[in-house]
């Protein structure tokens, strides 16, 4: 493997090796977004000249987040749509026996991330024997919100779910050269990274992209067209622009990213607005009915997909992360937990048999446990129920690892997992997520994660069993619960999942 790979838009090279792997960072897969192209589909890169030096990731989508350890979105940066590749350093005379290839989604609520997190090096994983790609794609409005139309030329709603496309598209056409073997990819995600990887498996321009799929916290349900276009509206008149083509293809993308946070900021501080008061989440796949035909929980279980191996995972504890940052508004009484079941349509048994599973559970964690299941592990379960149903192959596991004692503790909570899957864990940014330095146990526990992921985009075989009629709670359990560190629901899994048997997801439930 030289130092130098060609792709179908020119020639690049990456950094020198590190523990033999070679990363090449930033490369354009697609024209940036912006000019003529924004708010439409993702165009071709143009070809370029000589070696493009591909040593930096790329620019970040439009967004105000600030996430420890990678580059922050600054107004003019446009060349957006790109990739990163991790490929180990391979023996002369090995170039014709091509390696899976692992294609990373990154989450933050559609609206924020990138690819240039630290948490998603692809060292160890290309140690493990894959070719690892991580993306950047549209977030917030730029990527998921609400066009109207601009004359006969409409603007796509899942402008998002379109570039991860156009990313895979890139894998199938350059990845070889990288030691890839394009027909043996896997597209993985987490949260909304995971839910993209949901869609992608129901619609027919991703079909034949991957043949395996990784979700963890698969996070929903998605939006219908009516409440994309609500948010818009609220958009725009934040931004101080008309509701059209015209008055947002005016506003600048800054303008469009604090015109968004000012939005979620008035249903955080508003009364009663609804599902949107505890969390607000105003941007995500739409359910178009042409190129994303339904909700991917719907259509996973009708059987759009199964021919795609599927593993999904969620944490047990997910929205302590939520709680412990203050993402979520704080619920201490029990009036604030019954306006919080009622908001989301939940039963109104729901606290109680929380409480029947952890009798000595504060308001605050029967609402954060059920907040959790809510979005991410009911979704998730149902998911791979349904997948395993239709006759999908499927792996189900949990992230119970927690920390707790006299050092610093943490839950099980969301994100907590993914340092671990990757083998990143002296990284510095992930301290706060794993409760500090790792210990030997922790370094085995994420050895194990490694090699499963390893497995299971090399031959679709994680190490257990799948799900199916006869293994109905095949899961496997990723860690140790730790009980100084927090309360768990998940011990009496048929009891909980019981709990939700007559719940039905909305796509107003956000």
């Amino acid at each position: 493997m030289t130092g130098v790979f060609d792709t179908t838009s020119g020639r690049v090279s990456g950094r020198a090796p590190d523990r033999g792997v070679v990363a090449v960072l930033g490369i354009p897969y697609a024209e940036p977004p912006f000019g003529a192209g924004r708010f439409r589909e993702p165009r071709p890169r143009r070809a370029w000249e000589g070696i493009r030096d591909c040593v930096e990731y790329g620019p970040v989508s439009p967004q105000s987040a600030e996430l420890p350890g990678a580059p922050s979105w600054a107004p003019g940066d446009e060349d957006i749509l790109s990739l990163n590749v991790w490929t180990p350093v391979r023996e002369l005379g090995a170039e014709d026996r091509r390696l899976p290839v692992l294609v990373w989604i990154h989450g933050g609520a559609y609206t924020f991330g990138s690819s240039a997190q630290p948490d998603f090096d692809g060292t160890a994983l290309a140690l493990a024997g894959l070719v690892v790609v991580t993306l950047n794609y549209r977030t917030g409005f730029e990527g998921f919100g609400h066009v109207p139309a601009h004359g006969e030329d409409p603007c796509p709603p899942n402008r998002g779910l379109l570039d991860q496309i156009a990313a895979l598209e890139w894998v199938r056409d350059n990845i070889a050269s990288f030691g890839g073997d394009p027909g043996n990819v896997t597209a993985a995600g987490q949260s909304a990274g995971a839910t993209s990887v949901a869609c992608l498996m129901t619609v027919d321009a991703a079909r034949g992209l991957f043949r395996r799929a990784i979700a963890h916290s698969a996070v929903g349900p998605v939006f219908d067209p009516e409440f994309a276009e609500h948010l818009m509206r609220e958009v725009a008149a934040a931004a101080g622009t008309a509701a059209t083509h015209a008055g947002l293809a005016a506003a600048s993308p800054q303008a469009l990213v604090r015109a968004s946070d000012a939005v979620v900021e008035g249903y955080r501080q508003g009364p009663r607005s609804g599902p949107l008061s505890w969390d607000p989440v105003i941007f995500g796949p739409v359910a178009d009915g042409h190129f994303l035909r339904a909700d991917p929980l719907d259509l996973i279980a009708a059987g759009a997909a199964p021919a795609i191996d599927l593993l999904v995972c969620h944490t047990t504890q997910e929205y302590w992360l939520m709680g412990a940052v203050g993402g979520c508004a704080e619920v201490t009484t029990e009036g604030e937990l019954a306006r919080f079941v009622q908001d989301f349509g939940l039963p109104d048994s729901l606290p109680a048999g929380y409480r029947r599973l952890v009798p000595d559970a504060t308001v605050r964690d029967v609402q954060l446990a059920v907040y959790g299941d809510l979005s991410f592990g009911e979704y998730s379960n149902r998911i791979a129920a349904g997948h395993a149903r239709t006759g999908g192959r499927t792996y189900l596991s949990r992230f119970v690892r927690q920390r707790g004692g006299s050092g610093p503790g943490v839950y099980a909570w969301h994100c907590a997992d993914i340092p671990f899957a990757f083998g990143n864990l002296a990284e510095e940014s992930v301290q706060f997520l794993i409760g500090g330095p790792p210990t030997p146990s922790d370094h085995r526990l994420s050895e194990r994660m490694v090699a499963s992921w390893a497995g299971f985009a090399a031959t679709g075989d994680p190490g257990w069993e799948p799900l199916d009629d006869a293994s109905p709670d095949s899961i496997r359990i990723w860690g140790t619960a730790d009980p100084a560190a927090g309360p768990e629901f998940w011990r009496d899994d048929s009891a909980l999942r019981g709990l939700w048997s007559g719940f039905t997801y909305r796509p107003d439930q956000h």
